[in-house]
């Protein structure tokens, strides 16, 4: 891993995250709606899928956006994770296998970003904290 490879998969997975985010934005009752649908038949209450729905939308823009900028880099890496990790699980629930290769390739990423954040030198944290 150097400064460049680091480079291209912070901004590739907040390119990634910020789109995903930036196009629910001006959808999400419809996205919460979709997505409390596809989980009416798994065993997650709509009590706990409603809150995830429309929070995931905003969590994908925030690390998004701090992952282009590489602010807080470290945080926002370990937060996408977890995101991952939480919609992954959500896709066994629902027994949608085809998603998870895509989950887990982002996670894989995320947990990258996380263990190699030493190289993260193009980045807005090197201008706070040198």
């Amino acid at each position: 891993m150097n400064t460049t490879s680091f480079l291209l998969v912070r901004l590739a997975l907040g390119a990634s995250m910020f789109g995903h985010g930036l196009v629910r934005m001006p959808k999400l009752r419809g996205f919460s709606e979709w997505m409390v649908g596809s989980f009416s038949k798994s065993m997650l209450p709509a009590a706990l899928v409603t809150p995830f729905s429309y929070f995931v939308p905003f969590a994908e823009l925030v690390i998004g956006i701090l992952l282009l900028l590489g602010l807080f880099t470290a945080q926002a890496a370990f937060a996408g994770g977890l995101i991952m990790v939480a919609l992954i699980f959500g896709s066994c629930m629902i027994e949608h296998w085809d998603s998870i290769g895509s989950l887990l390739m982002h996670a894989a990423l995320f947990a990258l970003l996380t263990g190699f954040v030493q190289y993260n030198s193009w980045a807005v944290d090197k201008v706070l904290r040198p």
